[in-house]
């Protein structure tokens, strides 16, 4: 820098320095940031996008860019002395195979505002990946090649876009170099996409003509190559587009509640991320789903207090009385607070490998709150190719299915298409702990507004007190031959003589009527154990010692059973037999029908058994008489007060 008077150099002071980059890091601290996708059929020149976008914005190191050079070079690009598609097909598969199969985020930024884009991949197969990265999206960059023109993949990817609720939607019609900039053919594409996107319910889309290759309207618009286009360049629509969080200021407030914030005695706070709408001090606010109303006392940051924050500010909420309220809760404006409910239709997005288990119960996620949920057999699933509603026993692998959903107690929860941050969730495994769905709650059925617990003056402990014992459930489990029958005979027996209250539910008894209705496919093994786990949690509730003789092959069931069930009331027994031993008592003749292939779905056989991992008790039948058995664990389970 120089005087311009006298041509001298003129150097900064450390203050003068620090300023400058205070001014700075304000700056660029309090830009927007948008979050968007580019998706579409394979080679529509996505990663070729936004590697301009990266190049052009000087998001690039040198060493990184001496590497895509050498890159380009190894790869032989066609005469381009630059492969933009390199900066982001990050994957070595991706380089060998020529396509994107992972999603890829990648973070520039222009004077005006931040962004986050997700490469996402354009063949089916990978739609999980796709519904990951539109996830958290505000908009979507749907790419069709000029050549080409709306294809399969660009009906599906805008099918999920709109599904999971983005509401900017961009068409860029892209490689418009290789049909000599033509206004004809982009008006085609443009006029059969606008058909099919109102087909589905996408009300507005812009769009725009562009050649990641050449640069025509990326950056700078209007392109000398296109004259008859009179719109904005995409960096200025991605600069100027309204994003969700300015949305989501205008609904009514919710705040999931993340963590009580407690450091002492003289303070006590609610802390979360505010998903919608505002709040101030003084403020009438609800806590559900309890329903208990209190006053907004302060609003603390870290910084200090605040007169008011908004959706997309976390913050912690001190209160003016003391009420109860934790993690999972949700805060909310009193007089409009968000429903409760434990039944609902919803759309699911399945992520794993192996297929829904229809009635298995999974655990939910949906903001802070964490329940156990079961999926029913779908009403139907969608042909994302197609639009078509076709018949459907369960989910695979990347297809998207309506279905009912059950959770074990009441959630809060808003429609996803009302509210992302209270109708959005996740499914997970509960052995494997893997995500195995995405989905979106519709609305909560009816019957869930119409069914209510009945208060009644004469609790469980009244019923265990009357009966002198503490109720239990002994669970035995094994295989088909196993000895469970005999030994829970024999267990019942020896609480009798000693005046104890109980009841058998036997796998073969139960099957006679209450569960007459089901089979032996995983499905209705899954639907026999858990009415049977609901039996039994009655049972307890009159304060009885209840035994039960299943195979209950699943461990996925087994603690589906103990989760409905007091801490220390299930007892898991393991009648530990080794399949060739059972297969040689046989005494019901079913391994032979089974191994002959007349009997299907046979546990051991054709059917998976999953042993317990941490059984309260193991027996051996091999080692150990039925009476031996019983006596030890009688002895276990005592005392029975």
């Amino acid at each position: 820098m120089a005087d311009t008077a006298t041509n001298e150099p003129v150097y900064k002071t450390d203050a003068l320095i620090a300023e400058d980059i205070d001014t700075y890091l304000s700056t660029h601290q309090h830009k927007t940031m948008l979050r968007f996708i580019t998706c579409g059929s394979v080679d529509d020149g996505k990663s070729t996008l936004i590697g301009r976008l990266l190049y052009d914005s000087k998001m690039i190191f040198e060493d990184q860019l001496a590497a895509l050079e050498n890159d380009s070079k190894r790869v032989g690009t066609q005469g381009q002395e630059i492969d933009f598609a390199l900066l982001v097909d990050g994957l070595a598969a991706e380089r060998e195979q020529g396509i994107t199969i992972d999603v890829a985020y990648r973070f520039f930024n222009t004077e005006k505002r931040k962004f986050i884009v997700a490469d996402c991949p354009g063949h089916e197969q990978y739609t999980r990946n796709m519904i990951t990265g539109a996830s958290t999206a505000d908009l979507a960059v749907i790419l069709v090649d000029a050549r080409k023109g709306v294809l399969v993949q660009t009906r599906r990817h805008s099918y999920l876009c709109h599904l999971i609720g983005i509401k900017n939607i961009v068409l860029a019609v892209n490689k418009m170099d290789l049909v000599d900039y033509s206004e004809e053919v982009f008006d085609k594409i443009v006029a059969e996409y606008g058909e099919f996107a109102k087909s589905i319910g996408i009300e507005n889309f812009t769009a725009m003509p562009i050649s990641g290759f050449k640069g025509d309207n990326i950056t700078q618009a209007p392109s000398a190559n296109t004259p008859w286009y009179k719109g904005p360049s995409l960096v200025d629509h991605l600069e100027t587009v309204e994003v969700r969080s300015a949305e989501d200021q205008d609904k009514p407030f919710r705040m999931p509640v993340q963590w009580v914030n407690r450091p002492n005695l003289d303070f006590r706070g609610f802390s979360g991320l505010i998903a919608t709408g505002g709040v101030k001090p003084g403020d009438a606010v609800r806590v559900l789903p309890s329903g208990k109303t209190s006053t907004v006392k302060s609003v603390v940051t870290f910084d200090g207090d605040l007169d008011e924050a908004v959706a997309g500010q976390s913050v912690t909420l001190t209160l003016e009385d003391e009420i109860d309220c934790s993690r999972g809760n949700v805060l909310s404006v009193a007089d409009n607070p968000p429903e409760v409910a434990d039944q609902f239709e919803a759309t699911v997005v399945w992520l794993a490998d192996d297929d829904l288990i229809v009635g298995r119960n999974y655990w939910l996620k949906l903001g802070t709150q964490t329940v156990s949920a079961s999926v029913q057999e779908p009403k139907y699933k969608v042909d994302v190719n197609t639009m078509e509603h076709l018949a459907a026993k369960t989910l695979s692998l990347n297809e998207i299915g309506v279905a009912e959903l059950f959770t074990d107690k009441s959630i809060v929860f808003e429609a996803y298409k009302q509210n992302r941050a209270l109708g959005g969730f996740i499914l997970i495994d509960k052995i494997t702990n893997q995500t195995v769905a995405a989905g979106m709650l519709n609305f909560s059925l009816r019957r869930a507004q119409n069914v209510h617990w009945q208060p009644t003056d004469i609790t469980r402990a009244d019923h265990a007190a009357m009966k002198n014992q503490k109720p239990r459930v002994l669970w035995f489990t094994g295989l088909s031959g196993s000895g469970k029958s005999t030994i829970a005979n024999e267990v019942e027996k020896r609480l009798a003589l000693m005046n104890r209250h109980t009841f058998l539910l036997d796998g073969d008894n139960v099957r006679h009527g209450l569960n007459k209705d089901l089979g032996f496919t995983e499905a209705d093994r899954i639907e026999n154990i858990r009415r049977v786990g609901e039996v039994a949690r009655l049972m307890t509730d009159a304060g009885l010692i209840v035994l039960t003789a299943f195979i209950s092959p699943f461990r996925a069931e087994r603690q589906m059973v103990r989760d409905m069930l007091a801490e220390g009331e299930f007892i898991e027994i393991f009648v530990d037999t080794p399949l060739e031993v059972a297969e040689q008592r046989d005494v019901k003749g079913l391994y032979k029908k089974a191994r002959s292939g007349q009997l299907k779905n046979f546990t051991g056989i054709d059917s998976p058994y999953e042993a317990p991992e941490n059984p309260e008790i193991r027996v051996n039948t091999v080692e150990m008489t039925p009476e031996e058995a019983a006596e030890h664990i009688v002895r276990a389970i005592l005392p029975l007060k």
